[in-house]
């Protein structure tokens, strides 16, 4: 795998010197960068209302004093009770100073390939634990080969993807592993990931990481084979397994007498669950395959509907790989900093369930809900989560530094907190 650092033993020497400094001072268990933006808000209003009083010990960062008031105001913090940061993305030793403070970091400032690269390689060095929203699996990749070493010198877990986009996904899929394994005494060879039902929306950070990605695949021909291949981000991206590409045409379901349509997220979840089954050294076999879709309804009209969603995304993709496109896209969609409109009586909720078989046949069905849009309220809790669990049950967690993937790194401690705390529910429900 291609690495990008050499060390001289000086080198060396120097970063155990600068390590042991920081793990005698780490003011903080978590540290939430970007806490100003649309995401970050609601990830600091969720651990200050759900960790006030207990033995947590956590800041927000941003770059603008004024915006860090306006969070205090948001989440409730009108006595300055939660300590703050100053930091500026573009500047090391700012970032430093700040990863320096803490155990973990959650990062929810993007597009990460623009704003996140330089923050990767500071927690990479220093050993602080990792956490983001980023769904740019170009960029992931980048970030693997150039770190992947530095982070188990140092012993950072960097955990990519724990909102949304990946951990319905990922956990779904260890959830529904295990249970099969206990029922069936084996594990399932297939996993089909299908979303039900969800109301919600995309905050801007989203849609802009979109945007880049495909700004990305339209100026570099590598950048278009990586996302064409289903094990992208797997430890070795040249692993032949059995999946092939993302659906991405209206699909009926026999079985289930339904129409579906392809999924907008399944691009990165797949790669995700993929690369989490690869680092953990495929326990499910080198044939286990994964795939995701979303239903629509049964008949014409679903079948109608599967169509527009489908050739509606073709459509997008189309419009977004011009400048001039992606210009007349920002018009109409939220931009960066900005999200769904935001409804406390109607918070918007996800249902997703997992069909699973096994090499011999025995079959199970699982299921996945989420309480909130997974576009902000859901995906603030889960990411949280992640960065309390890294914090908090680190001890528990079997997995030295590297980059991992939500399920491979915290398990059953993350299943259990996302269960208890974060309004996500998962369930046999067929053997």
């Amino acid at each position: 795998m291609p690495r990008n650092f050499e060390f001289t033993s000086l080198d060396i020497v120097e970063m155990i010197r600068e390590f042991d400094a920081v793990e005698m001072n780490r003011e903080f268990d978590v540290v939430v960068w970007g806490a100003t933006g649309f995401t970050g808000k609601w990830v600091a209003k969720y651990l200050f209302e759900q960790y006030q009083g207990t033995n947590l010990k956590w800041a927000i960062a941003g770059r603008n004093t004024e915006k860090i008031q306006e969070v205090r105001s948001f989440i409730g913090d009108e006595d300055g009770r939660i300590p703050s940061i100053l930091a500026d993305s573009t500047q090391e030793e700012s970032l430093r100073s700040m990863v320096a403070s803490t155990k973990v970091i959650i990062t929810t400032v993007g597009p990460y390939a623009y704003y996140g690269s330089l923050l990767v390689k500071v927690c990479a060095e220093l050993g602080t634990h990792y956490v983001d929203l980023s769904g740019e699996a170009p960029w992931i990749r980048r970030m693997v080969d150039s770190y992947q070493g530095t982070a188990e010198k140092s012993g950072a877990r960097i955990v990519n993807c724990c909102g949304f986009d990946s951990i319905p996904s990922d956990m779904g899929t260890f959830y529904i592993q295990q249970k099969a394994k206990q029922l069936h005494g084996e594990y399932l060879d297939e996993v089909r990931f299908v979303l039900k039902k969800m109301k919600g929306g995309a905050s801007g950070g989203t849609i802009h990481s979109m945007f880049n990605v495909l700004k990305e695949a339209v100026e570099d021909k590598a950048v278009r084979q990586l996302l064409a291949n289903p094990y992208s981000l797997n430890p070795d991206p040249k692993f032949k397994g059995p999946d092939r590409k993302d659906q991405t045409q209206p699909v009926y379901d026999s079985g289930n007498e339904v129409w579906t349509a392809p999924f907008v997220m399944a691009a990165i979840n797949t790669r995700v669950v993929r690369r989490g089954h690869a680092v953990l050294g495929f326990p499910y076999g080198e044939n286990f395959k994964y795939s995701e879709t979303m239903v629509t309804q049964k008949g014409i009209k679903g079948r109608l509907q599967a169509a527009s969603i489908a050739y509606g995304l073709m459509l997008f993709t189309g419009i977004g790989i011009t400048n001039l496109g992606r210009k007349f896209l920002a018009k109409l969609l939220p931009s960066q900093g900005e999200g769904p409109e935001v409804n406390s009586d109607n918070p918007g909720y996800y249902i997703i369930d997992f069909y699973g078989k096994t090499s011999n046949g025995k079959r199970l069905v699982a299921r996945v809900k989420g309480d909130s849009d997974p576009g902000y309220g859901s995906t603030s809790k889960m990411l949280a989560e992640s960065a309390v669990c890294l914090a908090l049950d680190e001890k528990d967690l079997e997995v030295a530094g590297g980059f991992w993937t939500p399920a491979s790194a915290m398990g059953n401690q993350l299943l259990e907190r996302l269960q208890k705390n974060a309004g996500l529910s998962f369930e046999i429900t067929q053997k």
